[in-house]
């Protein structure tokens, strides 16, 4: 046990007395007061202080534990959170690469489908002009008309018809050619 002389006890009450400080800790239960009923009475008031302190302390300490299992919680719902964003986000990229390649196909395949209906309907034009104008030069051969005018028709006809169906074709190509360059040069943007 520990024993204090007079005037350090009569300084530890003086001290309790007029700035309300005493002695903490678990020295409070090695000091020996027996023998002094006023030191006893500040010894006990020490130890029934040190025990709010020490609640006070444990209370804190256990908010802090919360807040920190809180925390923890938060953070790791936050990195879960994030990693499913993440997911997603690949997917939506994923999505749009799709989309895009389906759009491109989609467009390609109505182009073609479109060149071709063009080029159909010229066939049809030329070949149906071509059929009239021999039709009607045959006709003209066989009741013996004076056909020179027709034959110079039918002539130009099909020279006209030749070239118009090269320009056709020439053009239909040099739109496919541009557009399945300029598809490119978007894909080299991307």
């Amino acid at each position: 046990m520990i024993t204090f002389d007079e005037n350090t006890k009569r300084q530890l009450i003086e001290l309790k007395e007029q700035r309300d400080i005493t002695i903490e800790g678990g020295i409070l239960k090695l000091i020996n007061s027996s023998n002094d009923e006023k030191f006893a009475a500040y010894i006990s008031d020490s130890l029934e202080k040190d025990m709010e302190i020490r609640k006070k302390r444990l209370g804190v300490n256990k908010k802090i534990e919360d807040q920190n299992k809180k925390l923890t919680a938060s953070e790791k719902e936050n990195e879960k959170i994030n990693k499913q964003l993440k997911e997603a986000l690949e997917k939506a990229e994923k999505a749009k690469e799709l989309a895009l390649v389906d759009l491109e196909v989609l467009q390609k395949k109505t182009q073609n489908e479109l060149v071709g209906s063009i080029v159909k309907v010229s066939l049809w034009i030329i070949c149906g002009v071509g059929a009239i104008t021999s039709l009607l030069f045959a006709f003209c051969t066989f009741l013996g008309v004076e056909n020179q005018v027709i034959q110079q028709a039918w002539s130009n006809m099909f020279s006209i018809l030749l070239t118009n169906s090269f320009s056709i074709i020439g053009t239909i190509m040099g739109v496919k050619y541009a557009s399945e360059k300029k598809s490119k040069c978007r894909c080299k943007d991307d």
